[in-house]
């Protein structure tokens, strides 16, 4: 698509969408929204472009406030990629998925150590450590599909033969209580110089740091079903606000599903039922994309909408359950499965190669997914191995 020149009082807009991409026209009128406010200078949209509650999702936006709502709620999440030291074909998946039915359970392990490992004050969101959540957050075991840069990946140390996980995940409710704090005030824009700016970001950096913190846990607990020990590729948060440039003439770099393309690789995943992607950014880097990257697919259709695109057949509901490549999706909660399926996201084929296309990254390494944990399945027949089809209607 290309860039828009400033007009209007618009800032510019830098889309790096072919047009071959499909970007929902609610997506680009918030765009146009978002260059409109106060103080911003510039914004970046990604191929996987959608819309989103306070502005559009899969841009960055340069601004000289700080906007909590361009943000949002789960501030820190991110997407947190893992190497185990266990060969992907002696996973026994259908035993692996039973065992990762732990995650819907509190974390058992210490919480007040581990804040106080990291540096983090407690909160009243603790217990909520080492828990994935709703929406479209997902643990999922993953298997190296194809190696596309061989020594990108041998300094990643990136071995195809290993087991990985890549879990979706936030801060849960601290992040959704700083953000009700701020909208409640009613204020729109903070200074980034005064004392409500300062305290924003003080709140937001721990939030971001306590997202990173779960991801890890997660891990942790998915490593231990597995029988394995872990060790990270690369943690990105995608929901940020970050200071850019000298203090004397500092600006906001906001992102929201944007993942930053100025610390190592970056895990674009796709849906349940496609590859994953792991890319290099490629430096230099085009200016204009503001040092950020795709963050995933991103979605195609609503949520509400897709429980008109699916039916609600057995047979349905048994095919969401697997995916192509002969993996598990868990997903107890049947509305959330139909919500999550496939044909929800875009192709996740064209937004990588939008970014390749753009200049902006090139692949190294895809992965399959192999078991997709999002929730608990309401029920289990042990005696046979195999999942019973009794769903829970406790919609997220």
């Amino acid at each position: 698509m290309g860039t828009s020149p400033k007009m209007d009082g618009r800032a510019p807009i830098h889309v790096f969408a072919s047009s071959k991409s499909w970007i929902e026209g609610n997506a680009t009128l918030q765009l146009e929204q978002v260059a409109a406010l106060a103080g911003v200078r510039a914004v970046a949209a990604m191929p996987d472009l959608h819309p989103g509650k306070y502005g559009p999702v899969g841009c960055a936006i340069l601004a000289d406030s700080i906007h909590p709502q361009l943000v949002g709620s789960d501030i820190g999440c991110g997407m947190g990629l893992f190497a185990l030291d266990i060969a992907a074909r002696k996973l026994r998946l259908d035993q692996l998925a039973d065992r990762l039915s732990s995650l819907d359970q509190p974390w058992d392990g210490d919480v007040a150590g581990v804040l106080a490992d990291a540096g983090l004050d407690a909160t009243l969101f603790d217990a909520s450590l080492g828990s994935i959540g709703g929406g479209n957050h997902f643990c999922e075991i993953q298997a190296i599909e194809e190696i596309l840069a061989p020594e990108t990946a041998a300094q990643a140390g990136l071995d195809r033969d290993e087991a990985f996980i890549l879990v979706h995940s936030g801060s849960r409710g601290l992040g959704y209580s700083i953000l009700e704090r701020v909208l409640s005030s009613g204020q729109a824009a903070l200074d980034p110089a005064s004392e409500d700016g300062g305290s924003y970001m003080d709140a937001h950096d721990h939030a971001v740091r306590w997202a990173r913190l779960n991801r890890r846990i997660i891990a942790e607990r998915a490593a231990a079903a597995a029988r394995a020990e872990l060790r990270p590729v690369n943690d990105l948060a995608h929901n940020m606000v970050e200071r850019r440039g000298n203090p004397g003439d500092a600006i906001m770099l906001h992102r929201k599903g944007a993942a930053a393309s100025d610390r190592g690789l970056v895990p674009v995943p796709g849906s349940r039922g496609t590859l994953s992607y792991l890319v290099e950014p490629l430096a230099p880097m085009r200016t204009e994309a503001l040092a950020s990257l795709a963050h995933g697919a991103g979605r195609k259709y609503d949520r509400a909408s897709m429980h008109g695109r699916v039916r609600g057949k057995k047979s349905d509901m048994a095919r969401l359950e697997r995916n192509p490549y002969g993996g598990i999706v868990v997903c107890g909660d049947r509305g959330l499965l139909v919500e999550e399926a496939p044909e929800a996201y875009k192709n996740i084929d064209r937004v990588i190669a939008d970014l390749v296309e753009f200049g902006l990254a090139r692949v190294v390494a895809t992965f399959r997914p192999l078991v997709t944990f999002k929730k608990a399945q309401s029920s289990i027949a042990a005696s046979s191995g195999k999942r019973e089809k009794s769903w829970k209607e406790d919609r997220r």
